[in-house]
Formats: structure tokens, sequence, C-alpha cells
């Protein structure tokens, strides 16, 4: 694994890579992760023939964050110069929570890039009602991926916070290895997340707007549907069941981030949804 910069001629944009050669696979993390988060499902692919890319998205981890422009539109631009630059032109692509949002916009305005798509626990894949938009102040401080936005006097603090999420349950090297690269000291010395407040702000506000799911999308599509993730409700899966007509709904124990609590089963479902496409 090795981390690489494309200067996209807008942003730079920070992404980790495994393998140089093989069948394209792009993993794209949630609200507030990085790419950090991929690396057991990176590692795992690279050794079964896959090259694999997992970018920070713009407002995370080591990418740009700029103050403004957090559509869902720029971020598939900076995807498809990605996928250019590596001269891919059809790539399996894996989204996971607001990224699997995104992927769904991307499989439907353009199918052709698409060899498959796996969506790991998506949310809002509706256009939410402008009144929610009230409840996000609140939202902001209950979700357990914003609480570790901090600040905190110390990385310390910043870990100790860190191990009672959600995300980190078990504190596994890589949980911690994931941690580690999504925290930063700050110029006033105190400790918090790169994610920025403008990319929280901002894609929030998208994943309101937007609708995800619109019109019938045959790409080959496998549903990750975590025991204790956000989609446990019949009425939640049935936007996807009436869109996606090439779809397969597969559960795997966990939580929201079932491919970092839990990714030798994740890798496994995954694979297998692979085999049986035959790409």
């Amino acid at each position: 694994m090795i981390r690489k910069c494309l200067f996209t001629g807008e942003i730079d944009l920070s992404y980790l890579e495994w393998g140089k050669s093989g069948k394209p696979l792009l993993l794209l993390h949630g609200l507030a992760d990085n790419a950090w988060v991929w690396a057991g499902v990176g590692e795992y692919f690279a050794t079964q023939g896959y090259h694999v890319i997992a970018p920070d998205m713009r407002g995370h981890g080591d990418s740009s964050k700029p103050e403004t422009d957090y559509t869902f539109t720029s971020a598939i631009a900076d995807l498809e110069k990605l996928l250019t630059y590596k001269g891919w032109s059809s790539v399996h692509v894996v989204g996971h929570s607001w990224s699997g949002k995104l992927a769904a916009i991307w499989g439907r305005e353009k199918p052709q890039i698409f060899t498959s798509m796996v969506l790991v626990d998506p949310i809002f894949i509706w256009k939410i009602p402008s009144i929610f938009q009230i409840t996000f102040p609140l939202l902001y401080r209950v979700l357990p991926f914003l609480q570790g936005m901090g600040p905190f006097p110390s990385y310390e603090a910043a870990e100790t916070k860190a191990k009672s999420l959600y995300q980190y349950a078990g504190w596994s090297p890589i949980q911690a290895q994931a941690f580690h690269h999504s925290i930063e000291q700050k110029s006033d010395g105190t400790w918090g997340s790169k994610f920025t407040i403008a990319a929280r702000d901002g894609v929030f506000e998208q994943v309101l707007r937007v609708p995800g799911l619109i019109t019938n999308i045959q790409i080959p599509t496998l549903f990750i549907q975590p025991t204790k993730g956000v989609n446990r409700q019949e009425w939640q899966l049935k936007p996807y069941k009436k869109y996606l007509t090439n779809l397969q709904i597969r559960q795997v124990p966990g939580n929201h981030w079932a491919f970092l609590s839990n990714p030798d089963e994740f890798n496994t479902v995954v694979e297998e949804f692979f085999r049986n496409i035959g790409k």
C-alpha cells in the first residue's frame, strides 16, 4: 500500500493504492472517515487480483478542504479525474454510508463506468424534506462519527473518545490506524478531526437536497446490510429493490462500519459477489 496524490485542476486528491495491476476496484469512505478505514479490504483484494484505490474525499483526510462546493457533482468529478488518470474505463465501486448515495447517483448518470456497485449500509437515499434541516444541529451532536471531531485537549483524550465510538468498537490494529490518520493537531494546540465543518455542512446539505434513486439502474449491485446497521427495516430497502433491477442483498455481522470491525466476513461476501457476476 502506498499514499499518492493527484491534483485534479481544482483540489489535491489524496488516495491509498494497493497493487499495481488487476481488476480496478474503487473504495469510497463515508462521512468524516478517510481512506484508511479500507486498509483491511484493500490489502485483501490486492492479493486476489484487484488493483485497489481508496481516495480521501474532498474535505476529508489528506485531500484539499475547500470552504465551499461539496456537491455530489464535484465529488463525482474528482473521482472521474482519478479514474482517467489511472486509465480506468470501468471499475467496481464500493460506497459506504454517504458515499453509497453518491455511488447510486453516479451509477444512474454514468452506468458505463460501473463494472459493479456495492452499497454498504447507505444513508438517506431519498430526497429529505427541507424541514428536516432544522434537526441538523442535534444530529451533529449525537451522531457517533461526528463525536470524534473534537476539539480535544490532547491526542490521548481524542483516542479515549474514539475507543467509545461504534466505528472503533474492538479497537483492532486496523481501527487504531484509521483513527490515527483521521486526526491532527490544530494551530491552537488542541487535537481534532481532519474532517472540516465546511465539509460536514456541505455534504449534509447535499444529502438532504439531492435524491439518490429515481430511475432504474441495471448495474450488478450488492447491498450489504449489517445486522446492527442503519438499514434494518423492510421499508428502508424498498427503494433499492424498486430501482436496482440487478440487486443482491446480503447480511453481515457488525454495525454501520462492518468492513472495519469485521473485515474478514465482509471481504468474503464481496469477493463472492464479484465471483458470481463473473467480473
